[in-house]
């Protein structure tokens, strides 16, 4: 549209003799006042979920993945599930990764038994396999009021997590499977 515009302008600024600041300066100026008057869609935020539990999230990335005739999407109670994250303090500060030195690459846990905090539970849930998502984790669905501390002998205790410490997460859900009968 802007080498359109410069186009039709071309034959009439040629009949004027005007310098090439001039030039630039007036196309420029054309330029933009057509860019601040068009009506192209603003970049759109991403649409926020919050589970029954209260895990706010948003989708970053939908999963790409077909849905295959019987494959579930979704877990349920006891299916294996494999994801990454990284894990963040409110600060920005990262806390645990799984791609971080001395990980493996992934986290492998089954869904409803306790063996990540709810939160992590609680969203899966709700999204599908391949989805990546940005999760608000409240701390009630985190580590409450205990945080994760170490207590010294005569110290102050060294929290990693501070007690009533929101996390945000992201998290891409990588796959599922129905655990060993």
């Amino acid at each position: 549209m802007r080498i359109l515009l410069l186009l039709t302008l071309l034959p009439a600024i040629s009949s004027w003799t005007i310098s090439r600041s001039t030039f630039i300066k007036s196309t420029a100026g054309i330029a933009t006042a057509k860019l601040l008057t068009s009506t192209s869609p603003a970049l759109a935020s991403p649409e926020i979920f919050t589970t029954s539990k209260g895990v706010k999230y948003a989708i970053t990335s939908p999963s790409k993945q077909s849905t295959t005739l019987g494959a579930p999407t979704s877990p349920q109670n006891d299916d294996i599930c494999v994801i990454s994250y990284t894990g963040y303090l409110t600060n920005g500060k990262i806390f645990d990764a799984t791609h971080a030195e001395g990980k493996g690459k992934d986290l492998v846990f089954k869904l409803g038994e306790k063996q990540v905090i709810d939160g992590l539970d609680d969203l899966l849930r709700e999204i599908k396999v391949g989805d990546k998502v940005q999760a608000i984790i409240p701390p009630s669905l985190a580590y409450g009021s205990r945080g994760v501390c170490i207590e010294k002998e005569g110290e102050e205790k060294e929290c990693l997590i501070k007690p009533d410490e929101t996390l945000i997460y992201d998290v891409f859900f990588k796959k599922i499977s129905l655990p060993p009968p």
